[in-house]
């Protein structure tokens, strides 16, 4: 009876493992569902997107050329993105021939990085007066506090007051209206969303019923053209290959404290990246955990890159492997993504040969970034570059960009995480 039990038991888990498959394939990106983003007044960002679609078998159709500027730019106004980049963007994709066909949007070099923010909202002159008057009110009321003996939940609870305010306030101005080109292009098939911050990414879950309307979107890019298309090829090598070399973890030594997204919680979000290459993988791993970062030309056959807090003072510790994936949090790292002598994480990472990256065009704050573990676990259990970073990261219409090929699959599916849903949460 035992034995029969054992049989039944085996035979769920296999039904299991056949089903997530099934699900995972069934969702999976495929070539033709990309729409490649290339600027028509540069003769090598269209280049690049015909290179990519003859290299990874996308149909030439799906090449839409825009007029952007014969100059590379690294922005672009709100209303000009509304107008010749958003706009028939949005067309295309409602199309006859690709309405609800396109997961993905891929730009390309020449494409600008970075969208400018909006005007103030109109008609809320009587309302911003108001909230001008509230929050006068408030930060006197905290002097006062500060001044005497009060508790520090009244203090407390009138900065919290003062700090919405004047989040209300920024709203209506304008402020934090700015994000990457391509974060803001996930939310194109949106007809109206407010642009205030961030917007929650509705694939971060990867759901069996996903939003259809969020797009994925990955950019071919760097610091110079040939940088820009050998992102293309070598993710080619490393798939044909395999990704093989070192994992390179630098956490800082700091405890979680247990509050989501604090210092302690990436920090232990690295550990845990550490410790599961280490047992799952047979990726050697190699973990600075103190405040120290990895000394410069210590990082031989780099495959993965994961560490933190050096503000745009790259260190060049790494000799990066054809298809190596890694990134540096940290603010800003990408908003001078072209620029060749740019001391910037992504930038400098690009220059070295890395494959794919990802980083900030602006101030995200610590809690926009997709979480160490879950992107790089996200791609051990075999999903393509631009699916790890939407189903870990957690903001739209915000500051991140990816870099890279996005239909890179670096590593084949691990058996032990498909039965424990890894292709999920």
């Amino acid at each position: 009876m035992a034995v029969v039990k054992f049989l039944v038991k085996m035979k769920r888990q296999t039904i299991l493992v056949l089903l997530l498959v099934f699900s995972a394939n069934t969702y999976a990106l495929e070539p033709n569902q990309i729409l490649v983003i290339a600027n028509s007044d540069i003769p090598s960002s269209v280049h690049l997107a015909e290179y990519y679609c003859l290299k990874r078998e996308v149909p030439v159709g799906n090449v839409l050329t825009l007029s952007l500027g014969a100059k590379l730019k690294n922005s672009i106004s709100r209303n000009d993105y509304n107008k010749y980049l958003a706009g028939p963007i949005r067309e295309k994709l409602f199309s006859k021939e690709f309405v609800g066909k396109i997961k993905c949007l891929l730009t390309t070099y020449g494409v600008p990085l970075k969208v400018g923010r909006r005007g103030p909202l109109k008609n809320k002159e009587a309302d911003l007066k108001k909230l001008q008057q509230l929050l006068k009110q408030s930060k006197s009321k905290l002097e006062w506090l500060n001044a005497t003996t009060s508790s520090a939940n009244q203090k407390d609870a009138v900065n919290r007051k003062v700090l919405l305010l004047e989040g209300m306030m920024n709203q209506i101005k304008g402020n934090e209206t700015n994000a990457s080109v391509d974060s803001e292009l996930s939310m194109v098939l949106y007809d109206d969303y407010e642009l205030y911050r961030w917007r929650p990414n509705k694939l971060r879950h990867n759901s069996p019923y996903p939003d259809i309307r969020s797009l994925m979107v990955s950019r071919l890019d760097g610091p110079s053209f040939n940088i820009a298309r050998n992102l293309i090829d070598k993710a080619l090598i490393a798939e044909k290959k395999g990704l093989k070399g070192i994992a390179y973890i630098d956490s800082r030594g700091i405890k979680d404290d247990g509050t989501a997204y604090s210092f302690g919680y990436f920090d232990q979000s690295m550990r845990d990246l550490a410790e599961f290459i280490d047992q799952n993988t047979s990726m050697l791993v190699k973990h600075e955990s103190t405040s120290k970062l990895f000394e410069p030309n210590s990082c031989p056959l780099t495959a993965v890159y994961c560490g933190w807090y050096r503000l745009a003072k790259y260190v060049d510790a790494f000799t990066f492997v054809n298809g190596a994936i890694g990134y540096h949090i940290a603010s800003y790292e990408a908003k001078n993504l072209r620029d060749p002598n740019s001391t910037q994480w992504c930038s400098a990472m690009l220059r070295d040969g890395v494959t794919a990256t990802l980083g900030p065009v602006d101030e995200p704050y610590l809690h926009s970034f997709p979480e160490p573990k879950k992107f790089f676990t996200k791609l051990f259990t075999g999903q393509c570059l631009v699916e790890a970073y939407y189903h870990s990261k957690p903001f739209n219409s915000w500051q991140l960009v990816l870099i890279g090929d996005p239909l890179y699959r670096p590593f084949k599916p691990l058996a032990g995480e498909i039965l424990t849903g890894g292709f999920g949460n």
